[in-house]
């Protein structure tokens, strides 16, 4: 543990931003050029694809994929971000597994908010099931919104009728619209990304007006968990949105899930991203790749090619 390598991130995450509410273009652009400086890890190939109907990125290991996908979803409020600004998380996960993933590039708000990004990880998943892969071999993984997906998909999937995924890993996921969470007033300040001002900002986009108590806007305080497959969710006392993970966990465990709760010591959201840079960031990966190795199974067979 480095104090030295966690204070240079504080000061990064604290750099001056402009003052007042930012266009959407605006916040696109910065989380853009804030996501470029993380590191992507050698070692994997990329290619464009096709899940449902969006777009997706196909990330690789270099050699021979093992048997196994992860279905990844990016953060970014709902409202910023891409496969791409994702791809330090994504390309750790499968350099460390050996799995292949696809980065799915839903839909975003406010030209489409809830329940769109629902929808899109739903016809993803489906997609992949169509394509001959076996639910226990896909697990969903996500960062932020995108670890809110992967809980919010689950959910739809099942309302749906679909088989369970293996597992699901999510790394400080946004699990509550309504914003209770003690940790929303306990860490402001401590938190060097949100502002409870900010987070109303971009959550309004994606609410469209809709009603923040719906269990698919926030499972961690309305969702019936019961069925779900093995959890994993990983925070940093340093974040507000804290709250969202313990309170899952919490509500999982009581609906009789498998789940962990990873919670590291004095870093904040998605800190994960700073694989290479932050030595917490390089073991919570390998914890989250450990678990996932645990929990896909899949017959050593070729995978099906995606569109």
């Amino acid at each position: 543990m480095s104090r030295q390598q966690r204070a240079k991130i504080d000061a990064m995450a604290r750099r001056p931003r402009p003052e007042g509410p930012l266009s959407v273009e605006e916040l696109r652009a910065g989380f853009r050029a804030m996501m470029a400086e993380m590191i992507v890890p050698a070692g994997i190939r990329t290619r464009t694809a096709t899940l449902g109907d969006r777009p997706a990125v196909l990330v690789e290991p270099a050699g021979t994929p093992k048997a196994g996908t992860i279905l990844y979803f990016h953060g970014g409020s709902y409202v910023v971000g891409s496969p791409e600004t994702a791809m330090s998380l994504t390309g750790n996960l499968v350099t460390r597994t050996g799995f292949r993933a696809f980065s799915l590039d839903y839909r975003l708000a406010p030209e489409h908010p809830f329940p769109a990004a629902i929808e899109d990880g739903l016809s993803a998943y489906r997609a992949l099931l169509d394509s001959g892969e076996d639910p226990s071999a896909i697990a969903f993984a996500g960062d932020s919104a995108g670890g809110g997906l992967t809980v919010s998909t689950c959910l739809a999937a099942r309302g749906a009728g679909l088989p369970m995924p293996a597992a699901i890993v999510a790394f400080s996921p946004g699990l509550d619209m309504t914003r209770t969470g003690g940790s929303m007033t306990g860490k402001a300040g401590v938190d060097p990304f949100f502002t409870r001002e900010g987070m109303e900002h971009t959550g309004a986009m994606y609410l469209a007006g809709q009603d923040p108590h719906h269990p698919l806007l926030s499972p961690a305080i309305r969702a019936d968990l019961t069925g779900f497959p093995p959890l994993l969710l990983q925070a940093g006392t340093n974040e507000m949105l804290l709250d969202d993970s313990t309170r899952m966990a919490t509500r999982a465990r009581e609906a009789g899930v498998d789940v962990i709760l990873d919670v590291t010591a004095d870093v904040p959201h998605v800190f994960q991203a700073f694989a290479g840079v932050l030595d917490e960031a390089d073991e919570a990966l390998e914890r989250a790749a450990l678990f996932l190795r645990q929990h896909i199974r899949a017959k050593d067979t070729a995978h099906t090619p995606a569109s």
